[in-house]
């Protein structure tokens, strides 16, 4: 199936500011691309580009003072006409058998305190096997724990915060999962895009920006999203 994406953001800044864009598809879908999701700065900007080291394609620009810039693209990728499906393999790896450049998934962080969220961790899913529905119970809980509310959506609100206020945007439900999965020696890592509204019967949302996650389960990356709780 032939999925057209873009976008147009238009920013006012009051005096030259630095800034670094991460607005591309990533680079693990450079085969599926049949129009090249170029970026368009308007007006025409210098403009340096980069990979960062989760693969995620990066520009750097400065604003002109005092007038208005436009960021603009669009492209046609293929994706799969299904929703993606669990994999066959959902076990866990024991810590000592994880591939090194996993390891960097396990510890918490600003944003997923494992030390303020391990016992109520263990206390919940510690009699659940470690594995792919294990990681479901987690995005369960979380899905039913949390209220979604975009009114009270806030840029610096932790897992722990989300757990304590029960509500938040899909982000939080993101960072409260990825806290748990942790907190369960599963390594697990924060993704953002975009979620379509293809397929969806009427009357459905338009498609957003959104946040979900990954855990490393049968020795590979496998996707969760706990806000949606669906395909």
């Amino acid at each position: 199936m032939k999925l057209r994406v873009g976008y147009e953001m238009v920013y006012t800044c009051s005096r030259s500011t630095p800034m670094l864009l991460m607005l591309n598809t990533h680079s693990s879908y450079v085969n599926e691309i049949i129009v090249s999701d170029r970026l368009i700065v308007e007006p025409a900007l210098p403009l340096t580009k980069y990979y960062d080291s989760f693969g995620s394609l990066c520009s750097r620009l400065v604003t002109p003072p005092d007038g208005e810039l436009s960021l603009s693209t669009e492209a046609i990728i293929n994706v799969p006409d299904n929703p993606e499906r669990p994999r066959a393999d959902g076990s866990q790896s024991p810590v000592e058998a994880l591939p090194e450049e996993c390891l960097q998934f396990l510890p918490g962080s600003r944003y997923w305190e494992t030390d303020l969220l391990s016992d109520i961790a263990w206390n919940m899913f510690g009699a659940l096997k470690p594995d792919q529905p294990g990681v479901q119970a987690i995005c369960d809980y979380v899905h039913n724990h949390l209220r979604f509310d975009y009114q009270r959506a806030s840029s610096t609100r932790t897992a722990s915060g989300a757990y304590q206020e029960q509500f938040g945007v899909c982000r939080d439900y993101a960072h409260l999962a990825i806290a748990f999965c942790r907190a369960m020696h599963i390594p697990a890592r924060y993704c953002t895009g975009y979620i379509s509204d293809v397929g969806l019967p009427p009357p459905h949302a338009p498609m957003d920006f959104c946040e979900w996650f990954e855990a490393y389960l049968g020795g590979c990356w496998q996707t969760f999203d706990a806000r949606n709780n669906a395909p």
